[in-house]
């Protein structure tokens, strides 16, 4: 059974099929796009325990959002892109778990403020744990979200481990962002794989030359990045081809093959 059908039916299954809450077959949920999210539906979530749970452009509540991870200590990816901050918000507390993914691309009302809380150690419950509840995250996903450098700072400050980042259509993003993704002493110089820029429109051909710092880079997405020249690209890629192979397609996608 696929993730999206198992989840579209989640806890309407009827008892006598043995197979129904079996944890291992129900490792990714797929709600997104739905209408309404109803107490049935929460119910069987909690009784599968995914490791990957899906909520996107959904119109869940920050109280049903708490509940569930209140609910669920061994979730790794949530995804809730399209949902608003006042749902999102429901992760700024101690019972938050240690995700590796998170997805809030194009979430409505998140800015540098409600990604501080997000990130800074919780409140709820101070001095038992000094430390951010996503210092384990490994993908983060901030699509058309409107922030700026202050939210890259918070980043490298407490997510050590990341080594996908998009930032796609973040208007506010400047040359002066990558210079601070890829600066000495930054975590994200040498954890960072994949980074996504495109469509970020202040970018100029200077971007190319702080992200040759970046150690480990497989996948540089530059699409829609009106101010960096396909030249610059392609010589961005001829200084990293001295170890690895890259090669540029679809405009300005820069991605290793080997």
């Amino acid at each position: 059974m696929s993730a999206s059908n198992g989840g579209s039916c989640c806890g309407c299954r009827p008892p006598s099929a043995p197979w129904c809450c079996d944890k291992r077959l129900w490792t990714k949920i797929d709600l997104s796009r739905c209408k309404a999210i109803v107490p049935q539906a929460l119910s069987g979530i909690i009784k599968r325990q995914p490791v990957s749970l899906d909520l996107s452009w959904t119109n869940i509540s920050k109280k049903q959002l708490t509940w569930l991870v209140n609910r669920l200590p061994g979730l790794k990816d949530l995804l809730l892109a399209g949902c608003s901050w006042s749902a999102v918000s429901a992760l700024s507390t101690s019972s938050c778990p240690l995700l590796r993914t998170l997805d809030l691309r194009w979430a409505v009302g998140i800015k540098d403020p409600q990604i501080r809380d997000l990130l800074t150690p919780p409140a709820d419950k101070p001095g038992q744990d000094n430390r951010s509840k996503l210092r384990n995250m490994t993908d983060f996903r901030l699509a058309g979200l409107d922030i700026t450098d202050a939210t890259l700072r918070l980043i490298i400050r407490h997510m050590p481990l990341l080594s996908r980042l998009d930032l796609s259509h973040c208007s506010h993003l400047t040359d002066q962002s990558s210079n601070l993704l890829t600066a000495v002493g930054s975590s994200t110089r040498y954890s960072l794989t994949e980074l996504n820029m495109a469509g970020c429109n202040k970018l100029t051909d200077q971007t190319l030359i702080y992200l040759r710092r970046i150690a480990n880079v497989t996948l540089i997405d530059l699409r829609g990045c009106k101010q960096i020249t396909r030249k610059a690209c392609e010589h961005f890629i001829s200084d990293l081809s001295i170890n690895s192979l890259y090669c540029l397609s679809d405009e300005k996608l820069i991605q290793k093959i080997s």
